[in-house]
């Protein structure tokens, strides 16, 4: 019983802990931009341009270690972002935070910058966050079903196992409302392969953790899966 209020508490407290752990550049910060940042900012791709030619550090990181590249992709633009990596920026780069513009992306449920982050050599299968998960991980957490598709489609380790001992399809679940979204991310995963039978740390597993909740339609999933 201590162990299920535990977990609980937990899954409470870090629900929308992706959303808060990524720290998009404020109003503030984009105003006192200059140079390469600004021009990502703006979505500026001529400047962007101009000034890396010109000798500016395409890799620059601002007080949150982002670099252009993660500010262009934070603030949706495209164009930007891969002008970036065509002149160098590394589509890999972490922040202070440790995200990378894939799981950036992810996150803020943007299919479009999603694939743009993977056509510019970004992995899906990165190590991210200070939880050591994955993009797949962070998109199942909020139900971000179209993500999750597409980063299946990029093969994305799908049993990866971060500091929680959580993989992408025990968060949708302890982490999930069991909602539409939710359920159709649990779908994909199991659609997918994903190891329906990996227990978190206390030993449940997602079959219990699923039944814990009274989310029916992801027990019907999982048992049909052979789940146990």
């Amino acid at each position: 019983m201590a162990a299920r209020l535990a977990l609980f508490i937990l899954a409470f407290i870090l629900f929308a802990a992706p959303a808060r752990a990524q720290i998009a550049p404020s109003d503030a910060e984009v105003a006192a931009y200059t140079g390469l940042h600004a021009a990502a900012a703006k979505g500026d791709a001529a400047e962007i341009e101009r000034l890396v030619k010109a000798g500016a550090q395409v890799d620059a990181r601002d007080g949150h270690k982002r670099t252009p590249l993660h500010v262009a992709v934070h603030r949706r633009h495209a164009a930007a972002a891969r002008a970036l990596v065509r002149l160098g920026a590394d589509p890999n780069a972490l922040d202070a935070q440790r995200y990378d513009i894939v799981t950036i992306a992810s996150v803020a449920d943007d299919v479009a910058m999603l694939k743009v982050a993977l056509d510019v050599g970004c992995k899906a299968g990165n190590i991210t966050s200070p939880y050591d998960g994955t993009a797949l991980i962070a998109a199942a957490h909020l139900g971000h079903d179209e993500v999750v598709r597409t980063l299946i489609a990029a093969k994305a380790p799908l049993d990866h196992v971060n500091n929680l001992h959580w993989t992408a399809l025990i968060e949708s679940i302890v982490l999930g409302n069991g909602g539409k979204r939710h359920v159709a991310t649990l779908r994909a995963l199991v659609e997918a392969g994903a190891n329906v039978n990996l227990a978190d740390r206390s030993g449940a597993t997602p079959l219990t953790l699923a039944k814990g909740r009274g989310y029916t339609e992801m027990v019907a999933i999982l048992q049909k899966a052979g789940a146990r």
